[in-house]
């Protein structure tokens, strides 16, 4: 029995201990250390909770990635720190403490602009008298494994609609180009026989030919890019050339943009144009999204010990709902009514190509898209 054996080695301790308790002082030093060094290094979120649903101790990665500092919560109620939290974002239920065990639950959190993919167990501490005297909550980041995973998956479809697109794109623009020519000269024929209603009804359809001819560029945008010229770009000269494009529709919009730059940002290896796609793209959806008025905030950051630079693109609109922010890079997924839903799956396949990777993260009142780019 689990107890007995406890409790024998207790006794065991007693009867080595002729010295007043020395030996059993130094055990419980010893794995005080352990707790102490362990709370500290080690790679997972450690929360330890005592009945009353106050964090007794904290790990170090715990706070990072929830966004708090050690010595404002040890001590306080789980629901008090994190009040403002839906029930549904919530890292642990406070009917952990009546015995409900959880096991690899994935859950995603956002911190500081920043979104991390977790898996949390959880389970109560007992006494050798089988009664509650607290409860711990240990989590892993697997946003990079998360990340991965669907990366790949998301490729896999990309090529295959590409290799697809590839294949019938021109069979589709024969057509379209003569049905496009003969429904020009209808309408010079019905503008000089002054038939206005009959020549507003080419407009429309000329108008849908060009949407048809838009949507298979687009097409033929996930399909690999023939002419891909990768050299050394600085993304901060990028960035400031298509900056007047951005502000252009920002002001269409009531938008203010702010630009953050960072001196000294590494260059990376990369198609200059198709940075410059990827970024308008993420940015004009940014603008649009926030309907009249708002901020567009474009920062540059470096991280030196992943060496990748970071180009954080960051609205002040309504969020994206948690059932949608998944789904946001599938190909054809959009909630524009005039949207392909391509534009983000293009995107997404152009950083993937260089090695790098765009992240996404919400709240409810803003969304930042974090794009990485590996640089030599």
């Amino acid at each position: 029995m689990p107890d007995q054996r406890y409790g024998g080695a207790m006794r065991l301790c007693g009867q080595r201990d002729t010295g007043g308790g020395t030996a059993l002082r130094h055990e419980l030093s010893l794995l005080q250390r352990f707790a102490d060094t362990f709370l500290k290094d080690v790679n997972l979120g450690v929360l330890l909770i005592n009945p009353s649903f106050e964090i007794m101790d904290i790990s170090d990665m715990a706070c990072r990635v929830l966004g708090v500092m050690r010595d404002s919560v040890v001590g306080q109620p789980m629901d008090r720190i994190f009040t403002d939290l839906p029930a549904e974002h919530q890292l642990v239920d406070r009917r952990i403490l009546d015995g409900i065990v959880v096991r690899n639950h994935a859950m995603s959190w956002t911190n500081n602009r920043e979104r991390y993919e977790l898996l949390v167990d959880s389970n109560v501490l007992r006494d050798d008298m089988d009664r509650v005297v607290g409860a711990y909550i240990i989590f892993k980041d697997v946003t990079n494994l998360r990340s991965l995973e669907e990366q790949v998956q998301r490729s896999d479809r990309l090529a295959m609609i590409g290799q697809i697109a590839a294949g019938t794109a021109h069979e589709i623009r024969n057509p379209l180009t003569s049905i496009k020519g003969f429904l020009q000269v209808l309408r010079r024929t019905f503008q000089d026989q002054g038939m206005n209603r009959e020549s507003g009804y080419t407009d429309v359809m000329l108008k849908e030919i060009d949407r048809i001819n838009q949507l298979v560029n687009e097409f033929l945008l996930l399909s690999k890019p023939k002419n891909v010229t990768f050299e050394e770009v600085e993304v901060p000269k990028v960035l400031r050339e298509i900056l007047p494009i951005i502000n252009n529709e920002a002001i269409l919009h009531r938008v203010v943009v702010q630009y953050e730059a960072m001196y000294g940002l590494p260059k990376v290896v990369a198609d200059r144009e198709l940075l410059k796609q990827v970024f308008l793209n993420i940015c004009k959806n940014g603008i649009e999204a926030m309907g009249e008025g708002g901020y567009l905030t474009i920062t540059e950051k470096v991280d030196r010990e992943e060496r990748k630079v970071l180009i954080e693109i960051h609205d002040t609109g309504p969020g994206i709902p948690s059932f949608v922010i998944d789904r946001i890079f599938d190909p054809f997924f959009t909630t524009k009514s005039e949207g392909t839903g391509l534009g983000l799956s293009v995107c997404q396949r152009i950083i993937h190509d260089i090695g790098g990777h765009i992240r996404v993260s919400s709240k409810g009142f803003g969304t930042t898209f974090t794009v990485s780019i590996p640089f030599p």
